[in-house]
């Protein structure tokens, strides 16, 4: 909302001293958040003034153009000798006797246009007299100003009287604050801000009795008041008052002609869209009324436009002339040879107005103002303002009788603690504060033992809780005297098992050269296709959302890949051809059957029964790590050549993020999407798998245009932490001097070298880790065999360890690979 201070200075009683910023800071805290402060003008220097055209002779030119030499009287400050000034003026829409406005030789106009007495056409132009657009202000561009002699006098100073230097505040209005759409809701915040007298401008009387033109409304709760006031014999050549149209441009509207911008400035001054029909070209009552499906509308911007069972009509006779509290009709719009015109100001339902407006995106004033809530005791008053200005300024004659159907709903009462406001801002607030502070507000107030009834006033429809109630206590109160308390933290208890472990594997992943990144949790069936899922895989089965953010990724995720591999695209498209990532995010599991949250009040505390209804009502999130890696995992150098990343790196990745959890998993092969088949494993966790990696397959890698061999991890992290010890921050080490011995073992080709080191681990207490560090098929192996060679480390927590326990725990741990694998010792 755009509010110049001149005029809002008409309504409030703001000292001289007070300047625009202060202004701002005020509003700000009264929740009229300051946009900018727009200087207009603020490059124009005078003398800029009024003159007299006393003659105009026509010159025609050689290059076929006609010029008026003009002779013009601006005053006797600004005459030269006592005599008027030669003007050159190539604009014709003026006459001698004309008053003009003249910039004089030393004023500058807007562009740092500065003005001199200079020769051309054969004379000496002594100044320029000036169109609208050299003012910058609305205007013909190819006319100068034609000011009418009852609003100015030669040599006055025109800079004033057409405003043409102003501050204006532009001023972000909430959507629960309609009221500050209007001049007159900006003043009444303004005045209670400073403390001074408010002048309201809908203060006027509005005469009821008499019909002044009939009219009929068939739908009551979409429409609960209807006005209407007939002015006739108005003059519609009449040219806008300068003072209004630069009003009204300043206001961020445009000055179209005298009707239409009587109905923009009352709708500017107190907030209430009108609209005027011609009378002329009505067809008997005007009708309030739902329109019928496939019912059509030609609107004033000359678009026809179908309508709903839904919209509501302004009709007559001859059919729709309205789009109510939208946009009028082009069949009853005001012309230029308009004389008796219809106002109507009416009120209608704010959330059917808003779904009209966006269904037929015809976004307006009007109903920018009706979808947030207009005073519904407004239109007679607005209607009667209307008419007063048609009579000021068009010579119309205002008609008796005022036609008024429906009644103004009245606002319901709220009843709220007396110490409410004092509870949730902390700031010793008295009952006698609030009552005042609300009475300052417009509201009523009764007090009832502790407590309070409030009336609010009908301007304020988002006043409607004991919350809202408190606020506007504050806001008369100062948010500033809000308290600013920390609250203490509570004493020893430090981070949960959970984090403190989820910041333990991302830093095991930090320090293994993964990068970590953070991916939206949306996808799609194109995602699921691209991934080569099954058409009965359960990741395909999503929670879909109302409003997505994309039609291509309509739901929340099941798997952390598909984002991942984007982010891979998108770093290795900017030139990033060894990448490794990894992600720590949800996944959303849709749960069977259709399950509606509850919806609870924010008065209380939700019961522990009402957050298990929650809870149940949502789909499972359990908490995931996704790894990609492309590229080069051991980078080429002057050392010698790098390593390709291989699927063993993706497996390498997740085992030790387990080990650093302590939590023991089973490594098998599998087959699973969207891995290749032979290069695929999967994790097991007490029986329950509980994530896969290895090679994409190649039909993946293609579909994304990766790099081959890209490989990639997703693990349950919920299920790993769950099953972790809780050790602490600082796990415990031996100070005892390590045994190392090393192990051939011969087994079946199809004998996971995981497998024979989980035997040899859980043989012994004292072995303390187990690395497998060579792999060999060849002569000296039987045929569909391998040998695979291992290294032991054993420690004891207590002691040095003997040879004969370190033989013993080796040889237990030979025989225990025997018993699983039938792996035998190789000679």
């Amino acid at each position: 909302m755009r509010v110049p201070i001149a005029w809002l200075r008409e309504y409030v009683a703001l000292p001289e001293s007070v300047s625009a910023v202060d202004l701002a800071a005020k509003l700000t805290a009264y929740d009229l958040k300051l946009e900018e402060i727009d200087s207009v003008g603020a490059g124009i220097e005078g003398p800029i003034v009024v003159g007299r055209v006393v003659s105009a002779d026509k010159e025609p030119q050689s290059n076929g153009k006609t010029i008026n030499w003009c002779q013009v009287d601006v005053g006797p400050e600004h005459n030269v000798g006592g005599e008027p000034r030669g003007i050159v003026c190539g604009a014709h829409n003026f006459v001698a006797g004309d008053l003009v406005v003249v910039s004089l030789p030393g004023a500058v106009l807007p562009g740092d246009f500065a003005i001199a007495a200079r020769k051309t056409y054969g004379h000496i132009s002594d100044g320029m007299i000036c169109s609208g657009a050299e003012l910058g202000i609305a205007g013909d561009p190819a006319g100068i100003i034609v000011i009418e002699p009852t609003e100015a006098s030669v040599g006055d100073d025109a800079i004033e009287l057409l405003g043409l230097r102003a501050e204006v505040l532009d001023l972000e209005v909430n959507p629960d604050r309609a009221y500050a759409l209007s001049l007159r809701g900006v003043a009444r915040d303004t005045a209670l801000a400073f403390g001074v007298a408010f002048s309201d401008p809908a203060a006027i009387e509005a005469p009821r009795g008499g019909e002044a033109y009939p009219v009929v409304v068939e739908d009551a709760v979409a429409c609960p008041v209807f006005t209407a006031r007939v002015v006739t014999g108005f003059d519609s050549s009449r040219p806008t008052p300068s003072w209004m149209a630069r009003r009204i441009e300043l206001a961020g509207m445009r000055s179209i002609s005298l009707a239409v911008d009587i109905t923009n400035y009352v709708m500017l001054e107190l907030g209430q869209p009108i609209h005027g029909y011609d009378r002329a070209t009505l067809q008997g009552p005007i009708v309030v009324r739902k329109a019928v499906e496939g019912e059509k509308i030609t609107t004033l911007d000359d678009v026809t436009r179908t309508l709903t069972a839904a919209d509501l009509l302004i009709t007559d006779d001859s059919g729709p002339i309205g789009l109510a509290a939208v946009m009028g009709g082009q069949h009853t719009e005001l012309t230029a040879t308009t004389t008796d015109i219809v106002i109507e100001a009416a009120h209608f339902d704010p959330p059917m107005v808003a779904r009209t407006a966006r269904l037929m995106k015809l976004p307006s004033e009007a109903s920018k103002r009706f979808e947030r809530g207009v005073d519904p005791e407004l239109p007679a008053i607005a209607t009667q303002r209307a008419a007063e200005l048609f009579a000021a300024y068009g010579g119309a004659t205002i008609q008796d009788g005022l036609t008024y159907v429906g009644e103004a709903p009245a606002p319901a009462t709220i009843t709220i603690a007396a110490d409410l406001p004092a509870k949730v801002t902390g700031i010793a607030i008295d009952t006698a504060t609030s009552i005042s502070a609300l009475e300052a507000n417009g509201c009523s107030v009764r007090v009832e033992g502790d407590h309070l009834v409030v009336t609010p006033p009908t301007w304020r429809p988002d006043l409607t809780d004991p919350y809202d109630l408190a606020e506007e206590v504050l806001r008369v109160v100062g948010y500033d005297q809000v308290p600013s308390v920390l609250p203490p933290a509570p004493a020893g208890r430090g981070l949960t098992k959970a984090q403190r472990l989820r910041r333990r594997v991302g830093m095991v992943l930090a320090g293994a050269g993964l990068i970590e990144v953070k991916t939206f949790p949306f996808a799609g069936p194109i995602d699921m296709d691209k991934l080569g899922l099954p058409a009965d895989d359960a990741r395909r089965r999503q929670v879909l959302l109302e409003n997505p953010l994309s039609a291509e990724e309509p739901g929340m995720t099941t798997t952390l890949l598909p984002a991942l591999l984007k982010t891979l695209v998108l770093n290795i498209g900017r030139g990033h051809s060894d990448v490794a990532i990894f992600e720590t995010g949800r996944v959303f599991l849709p749960k069977d059957g259709a399950l509606e949250a509850p919806i609870y009040g924010v008065d209380s505390r939700p019961t522990s029964a009402q957050l298990a209804a929650l809870e149940a009502a949502l789909p499972a999130q359990p908490q995931r790590v996704g790894i990609v890696m492309a590229g080069e995992r051991v980078h080429s150098g002057w050392w010698g050549k790098g390593r390709a990343v291989s699927w063993a790196d993706a497996i390498a990745a997740v085992l030790e993020v387990a080990r650093a959890l302590h939590v023991p998993v089973e490594v098998e092969a599998i087959a699973y999407a969207p891995w290749h088949p032979g290069r695929c494993a999967q994790f097991v966790l007490d029986g329950t798998i509980i994530g896969h990696a290895g090679e994409l397959h190649p039909r993946v890698v293609k579909s994304y245009g990766l790099p081959a061999r890209t490989v990639a991890a997703e693990f349950d992290l919920d299920a790993l932490i769950a099953a972790a010890p809780d050790l602490g921050d600082a796990p415990s080490f031996s100070t005892f001097p390590v045994a190392k011995e090393d192990v051939a073992l011969v087994v079946d080709a199809d004998i996971t070298a995981e497998s024979v080191a989980r035997a040899l681990q859980g043989a012994s207490d004292l072995i303390e880790s187990v690395r497998l560090f060579d792999v060999y098929t060849g002569d000296q192996v039987p045929t569909g065999a391998k040998s695979l060679a291992f290294a032991l480390r054993l420690r004891a927590p207590d002691r040095t360890l003997t040879d004969d326990e370190i033989k013993t725990a080796r040889d237990a741990a030979v025989a225990a690979a025997h018993t699983a694998t039938g792996a035998t010792q190789r000679t």
